[in-house]
């Protein structure tokens, strides 16, 4: 199969991305695992339930947690929530065999990255592993307008706490290129597109990126976009 993911994992990391594979149907987990190590990826582990996930995740340290929902033991959002609370570096890709809205939401809201129907091709597959290890959203087509919805949706609502007004004294000060970084997250453009656009490479996105959420003290995309809808720096 062509495309090896051998040598830089695509953001500036030596090595194959590492991708743990979790779904409880052996012949689907096995398949799965063996397309990633056809493409080169390194398959570190795979789990068949929930509670296994969370074990092994947490000694085999992956780049990608290529997950599916519907797991025994403990249900694939929760397995999601608690390693994303764990290690926020990690990028969770939801494989799932449902579409239902509810279920992509629930996902997205448990810090997956992106969600991915089981309907999706082997090339599919590869390139939206490759694309989570970066940070970029991945959604099957029709549902990257389905949860940019819901970011509006969450960022109409009262937001929690102080500290959330950026002209407050002492609120974390963003650079103009950050800004103009958020803005675009916030109108649904990967990370890719917006290197496109302000002709800068991918990596520098990405760290304008890590930089804008450490500031902000912010954990994942999700968030970050919710900040920026909240600013309406989406409609500027």
């Amino acid at each position: 199969m062509s495309g090896r993911d051998d040598g830089d994992g695509g953001d500036g990391r030596q090595g194959p991305i590492r991708v743990m594979v979790v779904d409880d149907h052996p012949m689907w987990r096995e398949a799965v695992a063996r397309d990633l190590t056809e493409a080169g990826f390194e398959v570190v582990a795979t789990a068949g339930d929930g509670e296994q996930a969370v074990r092994r995740a947490r000694a085999a340290a992956p780049d990608v947690l290529v997950l599916d929902l519907n797991l025994p033991a403990k249900p694939g959002v929760q397995v999601c929530k608690e390693l994303v609370g764990h290690n926020p570096a990690l990028r969770v890709l939801v494989l799932s065999a449902s579409g239902e809205h509810a279920d992509v939401l629930e996902a997205v809201k448990s810090g997956a990255t992106g969600y991915l129907l089981k309907s999706a091709s082997t090339e599919e597959l590869l390139d939206a592993v490759r694309r989570t290890a970066v940070g970029d959203p991945v959604f099957t087509p029709g549902l990257a307008g389905l949860v940019l919805g819901e970011y509006r949706r969450l960022a109409s609502e009262p937001a929690p706490g102080p500290g959330t007004d950026p002209d407050e004294p002492g609120a974390p000060r963003l650079t103009d290129r950050e800004t103009e970084v958020l803005r675009l997250v916030a109108k649904g453009l990967s990370y890719k597109q917006i290197a496109e656009r302000l002709v800068i490479s991918h990596r520098t996105v990405q760290n304008h990126v890590q930089n804008t959420l450490g500031k902000l003290q912010l954990h994942n995309r999700v968030e970050l976009v919710r900040y920026a809808i909240e600013r309406g720096l989406d409609e500027e």
